[in-house]
């Protein structure tokens, strides 16, 4: 069942409940954090460039990991997704660490750095270096894609396998994790920046929050484990968000379920203070800490989410042929704008990518997050192959390098687009030495996956 924050304790406690598990870690990495030192770490050999690009601060109790990647937006580079999967995993098997905070930059950040008291040392052996460069206004735009598509250009594509393979794993050891993850959500969250958050336990939006997946404006879809928890939405708010890659603000996020609190951007600094000072991983206490600094907001006139008669209606169709001719039908009966920006946004993105991401989250309400993930990485890997299409790296072209927004994308037409074709976008891919992907045992997830939606 999906559950939602709300400022009732009662309500704060059930979300809680669903998301409390045992969990035993697995090892990844020989690397690990010396205790008493409380040392950060990296998989760079030392780069300090790199290392930079996650940077780990925090208290006894807590460690708050700040991705510094401020110029590409923090989109994550193989090793960020190092880096944080390295420190997740090292924080879970430490008994003095009991929350962990994700944030971007902020200029606040600074004023903590110079608390030589709550300081951690940085891989390379000095104090933080990059803290004071400027203020970030994205908590994560996503995974950095044209760096995987030139890549698997200049190389092959299973260079570019080997960054999901990393990617995913991570996301599945924050879904599954057996410590609370706040993550503050203070600016841009699309595409990986939401695997890094929304499986985490919670989600803080503010008024600077810009969430979105994206992903078939790009010829790729929503992956990272996305079609588990959007198929998780109220109704299907899924289906609409992931299709049409529509933006949605902090009082959406709530609203939805994809944030657990609100929280004004004036008082984080305040919030992370107090965060900062709990001694516990009881999800009880660090929601009522959180609940301090929260409020109730109201959505928008104009927003999507007060189309939810419309978005059922439409996105309920079996098909996204039939879902664009429903929203067509509305159109004739009423002049309405977000309808007819509905089906431009559609009409504009790859049609392979959108009979894709229907399956995907269509198929993901019977799934577990374990299973997303995998799904996600067979269809990573045959896009990357360019077996049906060559739309990822095309969309990437004209978006990200070109810029010219023009992509041509082939097949052109969603009529164009063979069922069998994408048949086998979901099944293993066709190579000798092509492994699926394998995710670390979790103790408590013998049986099934329990949602923390």
């Amino acid at each position: 069942m999906l559950l939602y924050y709300n400022v009732e304790g009662l309500k704060c406690k059930l979300q809680c409940i669903d998301r409390l598990f045992p969990i035993r870690s697995h090892r990844l990495s020989a690397l690990l954090l010396r205790r008493a030192g409380m040392t950060s770490f990296s998989q760079d050999g030392g780069n300090e460039a790199a290392t930079d690009q996650v940077l780990v601060e925090g208290s006894r109790f807590t460690r708050i990991l700040i991705l510094n990647r401020p110029r590409q937006l923090n989109a994550l580079s193989s090793q960020m997704i190092m880096k944080l999967l390295n420190v997740f995993v090292a924080y879970e098997k430490d008994p003095d660490v009991k929350l962990l905070i994700v944030k971007e930059f902020q200029r606040f950040c600074r004023d903590l750095v110079n608390d030589t008291s709550r300081a951690l040392p940085v891989a390379h052996g000095g104090a933080y270096t990059g803290c004071d460069t400027g203020n970030g206004r994205a908590f994560c735009a996503g995974g950095d894609v044209a760096a995987v598509v030139q890549s698997v250009t200049e190389g092959d594509w299973t260079m570019g396998a080997e960054y999901f393979r990393n990617e995913y794993t991570l996301n599945y050891i924050i879904a599954t994790y057996s410590k609370p993850q706040v993550s503050i959500l203070d600016g841009i969250v699309m595409g990986g920046g939401a695997g890094v958050s929304v499986h985490g336990r919670f989600r803080i939006a503010t008024e600077k929050t810009v969430f979105a997946m994206p992903e078939t404006s790009l010829g790729l879809f929503p992956d990272v484990g996305a079609s588990y928890f959007l198929s998780r939405l109220p109704g299907y708010f899924g289906e609409y968000v992931g299709l049409t890659g529509t933006r949605l603000d902090g009082t959406e996020m709530l609203a939805s379920g994809l944030a657990t609190h609100f929280v004004s951007s004036t008082n984080l600094k305040k919030l992370e203070e107090s965060l900062s000072k709990v001694e516990t991983s009881d999800p009880f206490a660090i929601c009522a800490c959180i609940d301090q600094f929260s409020k109730a907001v109201s959505l928008k006139a104009t927003s999507s989410y007060n189309r939810m008669d419309v978005i059922d209606k439409c996105f309920s169709k079996e098909t996204v042929e039939a879902i664009i001719v429903s929203l067509e039908k509305e159109a004739e009966s009423v002049h309405d704008e977000w309808i007819m920006s509905t089906i431009l946004s559609m009409k504009k993105a790859s049609p392979i990518s959108l009979k894709i991401t229907l399956r995907s989250i269509r198929e993901a309400r019977r799934q577990g997050v374990d299973k997303c993930l995998i799904n996600d990485y067979r269809l990573c890997c045959h896009i990357l192959r360019q077996e049906a299409s060559k739309d990822f790296f095309e969309g990437c072209r004209a978006i990200l390098v070109d810029k010219d927004k023009n992509p041509k994308w082939e097949p052109s037409r969603l009529d164009q687009v063979d069922d069998k074709v994408v048949d086998r976008y979901f099944v293993e891919v066709g190579d000798a030495n092509w492994e699926d992907l394998k995710l670390p045992a979790r103790h408590s997830l013998a049986a099934k996956y329990v949602s923390r939606m």
